[in-house]
């Protein structure tokens, strides 16, 4: 099989048209659409439908372009990697990632890069939509939850843990639940919550799992902020461990029902399936694979209480 064939059929489904392709090749039309018909012809199989204004890929062609995209992409990072082998990387590399990821654990993850990699700058955006790493230049996306976009190529760096925290304050005054049941009876801060009311499900260290209805006064879409409304003493809140561990080990956060958590969503590091990927986000990508996963699968102790807090 030929695998400038092959290129040109990624290229082809890639951007989209014929056309594109050509352009983005410095190849003629008829070239790229001669080179994917005799693929086609290789195969013995139909790759793509194709009509006056729009392509489409056949069963097989999706199956098909799932691995060749990724297997090229692949011999390309090989490849860049052996010619940078003398070069210090250097260059840009555009991340985006949710708020409280970035803020809390992606921040001094990228300190720690640069200094260790001083010519490679490191573009952060923090948000709370999905954002389309092509259409806006992005090179790598760090990602909670199951992945919508069947076009990225996504690496699972664990899931998050998440336990529930009170103030000191708030335990002293409302006293701290000893089964998850008992959270009933409690004001509860709720993360995503739009009727004041949500059901956590927990998992025992050791084995068994479940279910509990909570209320609260206060519910935001920002981890960030039900974290500070927890330290406010405005009640329990569930949240990921990595967010909490500075508050834990001074005493200002205190862990209630330490032997409960919630195995919350997965992280990815997620980047485009294109080919020609730079040593520097290659170099990135892995040293963000490496800390996140850390994070990801923390299942650390509680801290020792500060005798005033017990």
């Amino acid at each position: 099989m030929d695998l400038n064939r092959v290129a040109a059929f990624v290229r082809v489904v890639h951007d989209g048209s014929f056309t594109a392709a050509a352009k983005a090749l410095g190849l003629p039309k008829s070239s790229i659409s001669r080179s994917v018909a005799q693929l086609e012809q290789d195969l013995g199989i139909r790759l793509l439908h194709r009509t006056t204004r729009q392509l489409h890929l056949t069963d097989a062609g999706t199956a098909f372009y799932e691995r060749v995209s990724r297997a090229l992409g692949v011999i390309d990072e090989a490849t860049s990697a052996a010619s940078d082998t003398q070069a210090e990387p250097s260059g840009v590399v555009r991340i985006t990632a949710p708020v409280d990821i970035g803020v809390w654990a992606l921040a001094p993850i990228v300190a720690r890069f640069v200094r260790k990699h001083p010519k490679i700058r490191v573009e952060v955006s923090l948000t709370g939509r999905v954002v389309d790493l092509v259409a806006e230049g992005f090179d790598l996306a760090v990602r909670a939850g199951p992945l919508r976009d069947s076009s990225l190529i996504a690496r699972r760096v664990g899931g998050l843990q998440s336990v529930a925290y009170a103030s000191p304050k708030y335990v002293a005054r409302r006293g701290e639940p000893k089964e998850p049941k008992d959270l009933a009876d409690h004001g509860c801060v709720l993360f995503r919550s739009t009727s004041g009311k949500a059901t956590w499900k927990l998992e025992r260290v050791g084995g068994g799992l479940t279910s509990v209805d909570v209320t609260g006064p206060v519910a935001s879409d920002d981890l960030s902020f039900v974290r500070k409304a927890v330290l406010a003493g405005c009640g329990i809140g569930l949240l990921p461990t990595f967010l909490c561990e500075r508050a834990e080990h001074t005493g200002r956060l205190v862990r209630v029902l330490p032997d409960w958590s919630l195995n919350g969503a997965v992280l990815h590091i997620a980047y485009p399936s294109t080919r020609f990927v730079p040593q520097r986000v290659v170099i990135l990508r892995e040293y963000l694979l490496g800390a996140l996963d850390k994070i990801g699968n923390q299942r650390d102790a509680p801290a020792k209480r500060p005798a005033a807090a017990r």
